[in-house]
């Protein structure tokens, strides 16, 4: 399977696109923001109108009051729907109306100078670039002087305009992050979830994650009983019956020829014995570590694994059990269900955690609720952790876990 490289010309574009990609997805944020800071200038000007002219209608009070709270949260999901989708800040509003109205307000003059300021800025840059443009089409640029200590430089007009231009268009950039950035902190400061929340969401998650690292860990238990019945438990059967045909027997080169089928059953045995323990718990994870494991997973596979593993410290204990289980079930699924022709598996240090991406090129259509990834699943979130399938039908298949660091 074919796959671009993290280095060459490619890495370099992207690295240099990523900034440009998220400056103009702020810029656009920010300009809808305006939008909806005009929005809630109008409903803030109705709303104080509508409560002035209450007491003239007492009756009334209450069914203004509700059709203003209504609109009042309207108002703020739609703002925190344009933070998540253009400023990447997904925030889970609280349930109260109060802290939604105070967030929408005091957003107000930030937006609104941003709407001030915004068509000098598209001005500026249209003068400064278009007029550069204009001068290098017709030829028309002229040479600026420049005094300089001991000697005079020129610098043509059209180099000035670039200049000029590009600094407008940066500044404005930043000014865009910076009210973006100002979106963001009001956003999480008053309509985020509390710390009373965060503690409840916690709670409600480690209890979940309990269960189901109890019903992983009953689920693997009935496997290995699986196991041990169907392969271990059938050779000891069989082992015993030879050596009982063995010693019940008086022809002694028929016993030495039962013996000798017991011990070629025994080694089979052992070898059963030996695939049960490496399913269980691989014993290179503890003795030369996750990479040396991972290659041995791949080694043992049908299907031509490559590994890719580029960490700066070993992981913990627990981290690396849980990365080596879900490569391995990912290159089972992709080697039984996938008909695919190889896989490539990726593990990253990020700083503050693991990222371990599985690759196959096969058939795809995999079902995230499978009983293999399902389990996976219990184990990564029991870390904190969190894992995605994509797998579109036609494929390629891509499993991704990604695990916090203590």
């Amino acid at each position: 399977m074919q796959e671009p490289t993290a280095e060459g010309p490619g890495a370099w574009a992207r690295a240099v696109a990523a900034p440009l990609v998220r400056a103009g997805r702020e810029l656009v944020g920010v300009g809808l923001g305006v939008l909806t800071a005009l929005l809630t200038l109008a409903w803030a000007v109705a709303a104080t109108a509508a409560l002035a002219l209450s007491p003239l209608a007492p009756r009334t009070r209450h069914r203004i009051t509700a059709i203003l709270s209504r609109w009042a949260r309207r108002l703020c999901d739609a703002d925190l729907a344009r933070l998540a989708r253009w400023c990447d800040c997904p925030v889970r509003p609280r349930a109260e109306t109060g802290p939604r109205v105070a967030y929408l307000l005091l957003r107000i003059p930030v937006a609104l100078l941003c709407g001030c300021l915004a068509p000098t800025a598209v001005l500026l840059v249209g003068v400064f670039l278009g007029g550069a443009a204009l001068e290098a089409a017709t030829g028309t640029g002229t040479t600026v002087p420049v005094p300089m200590p001991g000697a005079q430089m020129h610098i043509s007009s059209i180099s000035v305009g670039l200049f000029m231009g590009v600094g407008t268009l940066a500044a404005t950039a930043l000014a865009a992050a910076a009210a973006a950035a100002s979106d963001r902190a009001l956003a999480r400061r008053l309509v985020g979830p509390s710390r009373e929340d965060l503690l409840a969401r916690r709670i409600d998650e480690l209890t979940l994650t309990r269960a189901e690292v109890v019903q992983a860990v009953d689920e693997e238990r009935r496997r290995i009983e699986r196991d041990l019945h169907d392969g271990v438990q059938q050779r000891v059967v069989a082992l015993a019956m030879l050596l009982g045909r063995a010693r019940r027997g008086s022809d002694p080169r028929r016993a030495a020829r039962l013996v000798d089928e017991a011990h070629a059953e025994t080694r089979l045995l052992l070898d059963e014995l030996r695939e049960v323990a490496w399913q269980v718990y691989p014993a290179a994870l503890d003795t030369s570590g996750l990479e040396a494991a991972l290659t041995e997973v791949a080694q043992r596979s049908p299907l031509p694994v490559e590994v890719r593993v580029r960490l700066s410290a070993p992981p913990p204990r627990a981290q690396a059990a849980a990365v080596y289980f879900t490569a391995r079930e990912a290159i089972t699924n992709a080697v039984k269900h996938a008909r695919a022709g190889s896989v490539v598996v990726h593990l990253d240090d990020l700083g503050h955690g693991l990222e371990l991406r599985v690759l196959d090129d096969g058939r795809g259509g995999a079902d995230p609720d499978g009983g293999g990834l399902t389990g996976l699943g219990r184990r990564i979130r029991a870390l904190d952790g969190t894992l995605s399938v994509d797998s579109p039908e036609g494929g390629p298949t891509t499993v991704r876990a990604v695990l916090p660091l203590p």
